[in-house]
Formats: C-alpha cells, structure tokens, sequence
C-alpha cells in the first residue's frame, strides 16, 4: 500500500490533536480530546502523564478514523508539543514517578531566586539563552528529585529517565527503545547549551542534576526511531519530526528567513523572530531559543517573547467566572460594548512572562465601576491578549532593530475577527491568518516529510503557505498609544502581588 499520508500528533497544554496531511499539505482528517488539568495548590498546575499517552492513542485512532486512511499508508509521524513540562518515569517499567509538571507551574520560583541571588542569570542566560524563571524545565526536576523519597538514588543509578513530552511520546510509541528529544525541546530546558549544542555540565552540577537521566538530543528532522507494532496498530512507522510548539508554528508558517516572525494564540502566546544562523543574547529580557534544525543543515535561532495566558483568560472565563458558555461567546459579548470604557484586566493567573518575568504578579482587574458588564469583562480578556503580544512586539524591534512589517499568526483565537482586528490596530502593521491555521502540527508534519523523502525541501513546502485573511490597522496610531499606555499602567499595578514563600 501507498505511503501517501504523514500523521501529525500535536500534544498541546490543554488537549491532543492529531492530523492527518496528505502531499498538497491539505487536512484528511483530523481529532481531538481535552484532557484533566491538575491544581493542587495555589500556583501549581500538572498533568497525569498516563492520561496523556491514553488520550494521545485514543485521538490518532480517531483521526485516521476520520481520514479513512489505514495505519499501513502513514509515511512518517511528526511531533509537537507543550514545551517545558517536565516529566520523570521508571525506566524498567515506563512507571512516571510522579504527575508531570506543567509549564505554567510557579513552584521553583523560590529556587529561581535563590540562583539569581547567586548571580548566576547572566551567564546561564549566555549559554542556554533563557532567563531564571519557574517556566524553564531545569528547576521542575529538581524539584521533584528533591521531594519523591528514594528519587535521586534512583536517578544516580539510572533508573530514571527525563522527558520533556516529546521525550514521553517518542518512548511510549517505541515501547521504551528510544529515549530522544531534539535541538528546540533541549533549549527550553535551562540545562543545554544552545552555543555549543550539549547538555551543560556546570548547569547540571549546580541543580545537582545526574546526567543519566537526560535523553540524547537530535535534528527536529530526521529519524528518531520506528513505532513498536504492538503499540501503534501492528506497523513499523518512522518518527521523522519532532520539535516544542512554538518552533513548530515558526517552522509551519514558513518563517524561513532571518526577520520573518508568527504569533501564536494558544494557552498561552508565542511570538518568534528568526534571527538566522547565530544566537542573539537579549537585552530586553526576551529569551533565545533554536529554531527547528534540519538534519545535516545548521541549527536556526529565533528571539522569543512567552506570554503565559492568552486563551487561558478566555479558558477562565467560561470555566471559572461562568460568564460566557464558550470561547466564541467572547467576541459576540466584547462587541455589544463601544469601547472598553477604561477597563483593563492584566491576566497574571501563573505570574508574567516576556518582557517582564514576575513570577509573584497575579491577575488584576482595573477601572471596574457600576456600569461594568460582562461585555466589558470579555472584552478586557481579549484586549489583554493584544495588549501583550506589543508588550513582546516592542522589545523584540528594540533588540533586534527590525521594524514588524507584517505578523503571522495561527492559533485557536484567529477566527476571532474582533481580536485580530484590534491586534493589527494595536501593533499597526497588517495581520495576516494562513489558510492552514494548525500551524503547530503542521510544522511537524513538514519536519517528519522532509525526513522520510515525503516532501523534497524547504522551497517545495515553503510554496503550500496560503494567506486566508490579512486584516489592516484602522485605528489612528494617537489613540492604540494611548490604551497601551493605560495597559502599562494596569501592568504595574498588578507586579510583585504574590510574597514568596518557602
């Protein structure tokens, strides 16, 4: 039969998708499934690592399902994924030692500080490009191997394995044979060393961190391994993409070129630059990450601005206020109001990330009066998602002295004409939405194609990017300047809320 399809597992914060792509790049079938969200105390956030391998087969039966297309005619498998939640298992039995811990999660921010007391920010940032913040992999092992009894025995005796949930995925769908993640997944883990492309020795020793547990770093295009037939429907398919979420999007929406940037509006929002072939320190508190590596070619680089709740507000909302039943009753509400009306909510639900890095400000609402109604609330969340994507938008033009002419964006949240309208009002460059908005898995798809000879180059997939929408400013740039002003303003007042705690 035919190796006509590549099959794309995109393992997000909230739920599984899987797609299914044929040659043109075009959608055959596609699933999805949420999955439990865990908070066991205020600032924690985890996810039960067996529901995700459970829910993760269970959505790519379904997507082949919903393709009509057999296991026996996928050429290769791409993954993408959450970035950063961390995750420790049995290496005798694939047993996770504990829940794995969420990028969202807050715990180490004590730690964080404690490293930072010690001056070790600059040059950790030097090597691995990021800052030291709770987000980061790095202190979330320590944490664990510090709290489970017996964990770092058993960790020096290499009977443990780490995984980021690339990590996780490779290993379960090759029944325990491959223990690998790739350049862009590494460097999101505060322990790699994005100049010199290793784990980082010093780093290691610092967090007290054994070496043995880490897994062995590839291209985000080639052959990781082959699907054990006893756990992927009887066949034998290469695993030929893997890379985080957000280099994914980047690598899906074709930013190819140094200066070429994307926004995506997920759980959170990431926006990435590609600053070519070196790595760009910053200045302005943005972080520096590897972009996808293509096998055989020089890993890419990109400037990255982490938001941390975006579509998360809109998540809360509905699950925690009860004010609108689904994601789309935001727009319908924040456009029954004229305006804001000087109401202004800053969703620092698990502290804020680029350009800020306040792991203790906490969510706040401001300008509230009597004649607040939910439709000002909706649109509050919404603005917010804007107003922080300029936050990034701002200090990435200052550091890297490259003016945004245009911003591609994918996302959940794009086909919400109100939020793209007013983001391209707010940034005053044209927002342009791809025909193909799963960028994520998309970018996956393409990185295992190019591995497994399914797509010939980056110039033949470069060619599949369609435009959509493109939505030009028409607010005058006096009147964007002067919300954002009062954004900043609510922005302060929400910083350092949160007192540390042991």
């Amino acid at each position: 039969m035919p190796k006509e399809y590549i099959l794309s597992i995109d393992q997000g914060t909230t739920g599984s998708t899987v797609l299914v792509f044929d040659h043109n790049a075009s959608i055959r079938g596609r699933a999805y499934s949420e999955f439990t969200q865990h908070y066991p105390q205020p600032g924690w956030v985890e996810h039960d690592a067996d529901e995700l391998w459970s829910i993760t087969m269970k959505v790519i039966k379904s997507a082949l399902e919903n393709a009509q297309v057999s296991p026996e005619s996928i050429r290769g498998i791409g993954i993408t994924n959450q970035r950063e939640t961390s995750l420790l298992w049995h290496r005798k039995d694939s047993r996770p030692v504990a829940r794995a811990i969420v990028w969202q999660d807050r715990r180490t921010s004590v730690l964080c500080d404690e490293l930072r007391r010690e001056g070790l920010e600059p040059s950790w940032q030097k090597k691995t490009g990021l800052l030291l913040d709770p987000y980061f992999s790095g202190t979330k092992i320590r944490w664990l191997l510090d709290h489970i009894d017996g964990l770092r025995k058993q960790a020096a005796n290499g009977e443990i394995a780490f995984g980021t949930i690339d990590t996780w995925l490779i290993w379960k769908l090759t029944g325990g044979a491959c223990h690998l993640t790739d350049h862009s997944n590494a460097s999101r883990t505060l322990l790699y060393n994005i100049r010199k492309l290793e784990w980082d020795n010093e780093i290691l020793a610092r967090l007290d961190i054994p070496m043995n547990i880490l897994p062995e770093v590839k291209s985000s295009s080639c052959i990781f391994g082959e699907t054990d037939p006893e756990v992927f429907f009887g066949q034998r398919v290469p695993i030929g993409g893997v890379a985080g979420d957000q280099q994914s999007a980047l690598f899906g929406q074709a930013c190819y070129r140094e200066g070429l940037a994307k926004n995506t509006y997920g759980t959170g929002s990431f926006l990435l630059m590609n600053t070519g072939s070196k790595p760009v320190t910053s200045r302005e508190r943005l972080l520096t990450t590897i972009a996808c590596g293509v096998e055989n070619e020089p890993v890419q680089y990109a400037l990255e601005g982490a938001i941390f709740v975006t579509g998360a507000a809109i998540q809360w909302l509905r699950d925690g206020l009860g004010i609108i039943s689904n994601a789309a009753e935001s727009e319908t509400l924040a456009t029954s109001v004229k305006g804001n009306d000087d109401v202004y909510f800053v969703p620092a639900l698990t502290g804020l990330g680029a350009p800020y890095w306040d792991a203790y400000a906490r969510g706040t609402m401001v300008g509230l009066t009597r004649g607040t109604t939910r439709g000002h609330i909706a649109r509050a969340a919404l603005e917010s998602i804007c107003y922080q994507t300029r936050d990034v938008v701002e200090a990435m033009r200052r550091e890297s002295n490259i003016r945004l002419t245009e911003l591609r964006v994918d996302g959940g949240a794009v086909g919400n004409k109100f939020l793209m309208q007013f983001q391209s009002d707010l940034l005053g460059v044209p927002v342009e939405v791809p025909s193909i908005v799963e960028t994520t898995a998309l970018g996956a798809a393409y990185l295992a194609g190019l591995a497994t000879g399914f797509w010939k180059n980056r110039e033949e997939i470069d060619s599949k990017w369609q435009r959509a929408r493109r939505y030009e400013p028409q607010m005058e740039s006096s009147e964007s300047n002067r919300l954002y002003a009062r954004w900043q303003q609510a922005v302060a007042r929400s910083r350092n809320w949160a007192t540390p705690s042991p």
